[in-house]
């Protein structure tokens, strides 16, 4: 039976470790049959004994892989078996595009373009004082109140990202951006016939770690997991900052790709 060689500073495995390694040997395609029928993992004490682990340590090592959506377990079957899912490859430059039908938002353009399964949840419709990051991209004034939008995108059944907009709570008090679902045309619509429609976004990116409660939305367990952050600052055509959207996108269910094209100078489209 084949142990592990352990990557711990002391030269020990830790559950945190094994769960790294196990999660790259499922990616390299270890456990995949060449049949093409599903992999399963060995059991937990197998894997215990692989890892030096003990079989409970073992077992929060498979439980954390299904809390990320790598593997799956079955009532009645033993072990967990390699999920057939692969990350979403998020486009944040097709906001602009022209949809598909009246109430096709970002994220059902991209599932639909790959034939996969998506929908959003609403996870609330808040009022609160904004924060000071929020309100500096804003420029609203100290104190001031913000309306958000909290929702999390799910793909094949798996929660992918959490998407939280902000909105300078003067704005749309009382109007369909506040309703407590989700808006069929769309909030940016909404935002456009109150006479602030977005047309240029700007995004920022970084690398950080989850929090507790996107965990919580996203079905992450406990333990943060690296993450992707998208904070992007929406202007009207005044160049006027109008709402801020905060995408949490956790690295192992999503692929951010950004697409650019060179202009083509006006002679050389001209021939």
């Amino acid at each position: 039976m084949t142990t592990m060689n352990p990557r711990g500073a002391d030269g020990r495995w830790t559950v945190d470790a094994a769960t790294d390694d196990l999660r790259e040997r499922i990616k390299a395609g270890e456990f995949s049959p060449a049949d093409g029928s599903q992999g399963q993992l060995p059991p937990a004490a197998t894997l215990g004994t692989q890892y030096k682990l003990s079989r409970n340590a073992a077992n929060r090592v498979i439980d954390k892989l299904r809390q990320e959506g790598l593997v799956e377990t079955r009532p009645g079957n033993r072990g967990a078996y390699v999920r057939e899912w692969s990350p979403l490859v998020f486009l944040p430059q097709t906001e602009f595009e022209a949809p598909t039908s009246e109430d096709a938002d970002i994220l059902t353009r991209l599932v639909e373009a790959v034939r996969r399964s998506g929908e959003t949840r609403m996870d609330g419709v808040t009022e609160e004082e904004a924060s000071e990051r929020i309100r500096h991209r804003l420029g609203l004034r100290d104190r001031e109140h913000v309306a958000v939008r909290r929702r999390t995108s799910i793909v094949d059944g798996v929660a992918v990202h959490t998407d939280d907009s902000y909105v300078p709570l003067r704005l749309v008090d009382g109007t369909d951006w506040m309703a407590p679902g989700s808006v069929a045309r769309g909030t940016n619509q909404v935002l456009a016939e109150l006479g602030h429609e977005i047309v240029e976004a700007v995004d920022e990116l970084r690398p950080r770690p989850t929090t507790e409660d996107e965990n919580a939305r996203l079905a992450l367990g406990a333990g943060s997991i690296q993450a992707i952050e998208i904070v992007t600052t929406g202007f009207t055509k005044d160049a006027r900052p109008v709402q801020v959207t905060v995408l949490a996108l956790p690295a192992v269910r999503n692929t951010v790709v950004y697409k650019r094209r060179r202009p083509v100078p006006a002679v050389e489209a001209d021939e």
